[in-house]
């Protein structure tokens, strides 16, 4: 006697059901991407906000760290 696992692996094997199936998720997938989309995208948006603040404040520390002497550290060539 099968499980319940061989089963399913046994039911989606079939290609038609698999197609069904796709089809009858598809909107269900779609209205919620349209409804996360914005979301991601300000996610995406604040992590490049987020790195650019990054590297500035590493770049205004190494400024100000060579400003006061208190570790030597090579000078930045100029580009």
């Amino acid at each position: 006697m099968k499980g319940i696992r061989e089963n399913c692996i046994a039911f989606f094997q079939d290609e038609q059901i698999r197609s069904d199936i796709r089809f009858i998720i598809k909107p269900l997938i779609d209205s919620v991407y349209s409804e996360v989309s914005i979301y991601i995208w300000i996610i995406c948006f604040y992590n490049l906000f987020l790195a650019f603040i990054i590297l500035a404040n590493l770049f205004l520390l190494y400024k100000l760290v060579n400003s006061l002497d208190i570790l030597p550290l090579p000078e930045l060539s100029p580009l």
